[in-house]
């Protein structure tokens, strides 16, 4: 999933109580929903971040060392503009994007 398109807001916001409970009728299930979700796009989020670093990774000491610290500089400001991970499960709740399902009683 691509997150850099998400419309997520970049700061804290209320949510209508009602909108985030009202797909499984429990406030307390939807957050541990939302939770598990963003822990997931964190990860993503995280690996992605860690792969574009590596490519800048020198292991010697030299003046293009200088340039390319501006360029992995520049990487991490991108990331950091991002959305939260909480943010993006949120919207991504609210939307009805998230797939959750409660596993079968056996009583």
């Amino acid at each position: 999933m691509d997150y850099k398109d998400s419309k997520a807001p970049l700061s804290t916001i209320t949510y209508d109580r009602n909108a985030i409970e009202q797909p499984t009728d429990n406030l307390y299930e939807a957050i541990v929903i939302m939770a598990k979700r963003a822990t997931q796009i964190n990860g993503d989020l995280k690996s992605e971040l860690i792969d574009k670093l590596e490519e800048f990774a020198t292991h010697n000491d030299s003046l293009e060392e200088v340039f390319e610290n501006k360029e992995q500089i520049e990487v991490s400001k991108f990331y950091e503009r991002l959305p939260k991970p909480t943010a993006i499960a949120v919207e991504e709740w609210l939307e009805n994007r998230t797939y959750h399902r409660r596993p079968e009683s056996t009583k």
